[in-house]
């Protein structure tokens, strides 16, 4: 290298770890942060970490997190078609389209065929316009979706452009549908949760998923997050 820089990480790293449950992608970018400032012993020294898109906390699975010069990389990462894997419940809804919050509504599903199902998925295929959920991390006038829901304030959440493609159903065992999507960057699968039961004249919500790709990348090529930061020190 040209120049002395405090650690490897500096110079710039393309970290592919596995997300677990019930953390958040910023404290996965905070533990990595703080695990590389700790084993370098970066007192006072900055250390640029970033990732390349958002996961959901109750999610989990394969994050890309950039380090270094290497976060000038992260947009390129972020527009990548994304792959997921994971279980949506027919006949009940809930405020946040997942198990974040309490069941609020239950419809009928008695009409609901396997054929109905696989048919209704492949409507979904191609590009369209999705409204995102109110309880999310998506902007609105500078602050996130979430805070104006928690507090119960009605706001207009503006509809997003995104394309599906593919949406294979890998299991029906009702009122559960196992399932996995191919998609464009900015897609969010608890929306298409909640519009797969408006679609199916019912109600739907998700219950667990699991990001499997990235572009390229494979979620088998990912580390796990403790085991990584375990040898990081």
């Amino acid at each position: 290298m040209s120049e002395n820089l405090p650690s490897p990480f500096h110079e710039g790293k393309i970290l592919l770890l596995d997300k677990p449950l019930g953390w958040t992608s910023f404290d996965l970018v905070n533990k990595v942060r703080n695990s590389i400032r700790r084993a370098y012993s970066l007192k006072g020294k900055g250390i640029k970490v970033g990732h390349a898109g958002t996961l959901d906390p109750l999610a989990t699975g394969l994050m890309i997190i950039c380090t270094g010069r290497m976060t000038k990389q992260i947009e390129q990462f972020s527009g990548l078609d994304k792959t997921y894997s994971g279980t949506i419940v027919l006949g009940s809804s809930t405020p946040s389209f997942d198990l974040e919050k309490e069941i609020d509504a239950r419809f009928p599903t008695e009409h609901i065929t396997e054929e109905v199902i696989y048919e209704t998925a492949k409507q979904f295929l191609g590009w369209q316009d999705q409204v995102p959920p109110l309880f999310s991390a998506k902007k609105i006038d500078g602050k996130r979706a979430y805070a104006y829901a928690r507090k119960g304030e009605e706001v207009e959440i503006k509809t997003a452009r995104i394309e599906i493609k593919a949406f294979e159903i890998a299991r029906i065992e009702m009122p559960e549908v196992d399932f996995h999507i191919r998609c464009s960057k900015g897609t969010y699968i608890r929306s298409i949760a909640r519009d797969f039961g408006l679609a199916l004249d019912s109600g739907a919500y998700l219950t667990n998923l699991r990001r499997t790709s990235i572009g390229d990348m494979d979620i088998k090529d990912a580390a796990d997050v403790q085991e990584f930061l375990r040898l990081l020190q």
